[in-house]
């Protein structure tokens, strides 16, 4: 069941390499991806569903030393989340838009960044860490789509450049948790959609994310 679903995710994540990879290849000066090159390793963001049971059952395949230091960078991660939370919330405390806006802006190292700079599941990473160094789009609620590139790249702003399009991944991400949900006869098939961050991803059971267990 679970292997079958894996594997359809593990076909999107290498359509998302040639991706970056063609992109890459088009505009190689303008890609600085290298080797210990981390700092969107230092960004907030969640995971689908997919992605944290994904992410969680091949943790619990390395050997217990180094499930053991990203268990431990991972409350660290945790507890400087909900701090930036809390100061967000005090200081825009009648403005979600701007607490959300104020928590993106934030740094929180990746528990899954060893202190060799190194992610330890590189070959398992998320989608998105994939594709991060060149162009991607996003729709806006006004239907609007916008660009982002990494701050370090040399992509240059008001310059169209070919870029991936983040929302046909995340359809995909979100109809792989919907079906993972009910495969593990979840009651909570709505948390499809729940964003997962990698600090609690890799702490819950494997058996609590493909519930959709999420509080």
């Amino acid at each position: 069941m679970i292997e079958e679903l894996f594997s359809r995710y593990q076909n999107e994540a290498r359509k998302a390499d040639i991706l970056f990879k063609t992109i890459a290849e088009k505009y190689p000066l303008s890609v600085k991806c290298r080797i210990r090159c981390c700092d969107c390793c230092h960004a907030i963001f969640g995971v689908f569903p997919i992605e944290a049971a994904y992410i969680n059952y091949h943790l619990n395949r390395l050997e217990r030393k180094i499930r053991r230091d990203v268990q431990r960078r991972a409350e660290k991660s945790e507890a400087e989340m909900i701090k930036a939370t809390d100061k967000l919330k005090d200081v825009f405390k009648d403005d979600p838009k701007m607490q959300l806006y104020g928590l993106g802006k934030q740094r929180v190292r990746c528990p899954l960044l060893s202190e060799k700079d190194e992610c330890v599941l590189y070959e398992y990473r998320p989608m998105i860490c994939r594709v991060y160094g060149v162009p991607f789009s996003l729709k806006q609620k006004n239907d609007k789509e916008v660009s982002y590139a990494c701050g370090l790249s040399g992509f240059q702003a008001k310059v169209s450049y070919p870029a991936v399009k983040l929302d046909r991944i995340y359809h995909i991400l979100h109809e792989l948790s919907m079906e993972l949900l009910a495969r593990a006869g979840s009651l909570h098939p709505e948390k499809a959609d729940n964003m997962i961050s990698i600090s609690k991803a890799v702490r819950m059971s494997f058996e609590a994310i493909v519930k959709g267990d999420l509080e």
